[in-house]
């Protein structure tokens, strides 16, 4: 009895340790009875039938990076380039990610090399650098199709590296180089275009403005001197209408006749002094005559016949006096 006791304490332990299961959180268990498939255990206490039951699969349910080893693909254009990436897939069937593949994690290893190939063998290499997302997407489409009967699902494939030939990467620098010298040409002559377009927009501009302004110089001068011949014509016209008045008091006539006879004096009298030829009537009769039409100008036609004919009386031929 002594000995069996600790043989059957070590077949208890073992047969609670075979039966009894506890699956982690995100996990899943695939359990064989006799070699085949029973069921899937899920997280947390799970009970088996020790040395009937077995655990032949455990699958982590997780998002799982897989880092896809570098391979040189051929382009279109017949050019080598070297790619690497990044898969991310997670195992949403554990019985067909169990027996659908002895390894789908070669398998989708495998399968993302290849489509990578056909796809940027169907590209240029100037597109392979412009199209990562279309191909990413084209890996994760045809990798998606594959592995459904992997119990796997593909989420998303990222290209990490493109790596053309020294050659080829040197000829590419030295394009983008031409480019940017090229890009900056362009727009030094763009600059120089708009500087000349505004220079010529400014001086038109100001041509414009002293023109507009010599016009209206020319406009405010004429007003000025239309003003001031308007003005010099009223005050004349006042000074007229005045002497008129002032002709038609009592011995306004008489005064005038002393004024216009002053001025006749005075203008004689100036003849002595300078060296002027100036045509004089031949008698002092005319003077008086003179005086008397210009005091009928003056009176504007209010003396009549009477002063035409005092007129008539003083041309030469006729008696004159002063």
């Amino acid at each position: 009895m002594d000995v069996l006791a600790p043989v059957i304490l070590i077949v208890t332990i073992l047969f609670i340790g075979r039966a009894i299961k506890v699956v982690p959180q995100q996990s899943a268990w695939v359990v064989e009875r006799l070699g085949k498939y029973h069921g899937t255990l899920s997280p947390g206490l799970n009970f088996l039938i020790p040395f009937i039951d077995r655990l032949a699969y455990r699958h982590s349910l997780k998002e799982i990076p897989l880092d896809v080893p570098s391979q040189v693909c051929i382009t279109r254009d017949n050019t080598q380039l070297k790619v690497d990436g990044i898969l991310y897939f997670q195992v949403t069937d554990p019985m067909r990610a169990s027996y659908g593949s002895s390894d789908y994690v070669m398998a989708i290893t495998q399968l993302a090399q290849t489509t990578l190939r056909s796809v940027i063998g169907k590209m240029e290499l100037d597109r392979t650098f412009e199209e990562r997302e279309m191909i990413n997407a084209a890996v994760v489409s045809a990798l998606d199709e594959a592995a459904l009967t992997w119990g796997v699902k593909v989420l998303r494939y990222e290209i990490k590296d493109l790596t053309p030939p020294a050659e080829i990467l040197h000829a590419m620098q030295q394009q983008i180089t031409a480019e940017r010298e090229k890009r900056a040409l362009i727009a030094a002559s763009e600059g120089r275009k708009q500087e000349q377009i505004n220079i010529a927009t400014g001086e038109r501009e100001s041509f414009i403005a002293r023109s507009e302004g010599e016009k209206q110089a020319q406009i405010n001068q004429a007003q000025g001197e239309a003003a001031a011949i308007a003005a010099v014509a009223d005050a004349t016209a006042e000074a007229i209408r005045k002497i008129a008045a002032a002709i038609e008091q009592p011995g306004g006539a008489q005064a005038v006749q002393l004024k216009v006879a002053e001025k006749a004096v005075d203008a004689y009298a100036q003849l002595a002094q300078k060296n002027n030829t100036m045509i004089v009537p031949g008698h002092m009769g005319e003077v008086a005559g003179l005086i008397g039409t210009a005091m009928a100008l003056m009176r504007g036609g209010a003396a009549g016949p009477a002063a035409q004919s005092s007129s008539a009386a003083s041309r030469p031929g006729n008696s004159t006096s002063v």
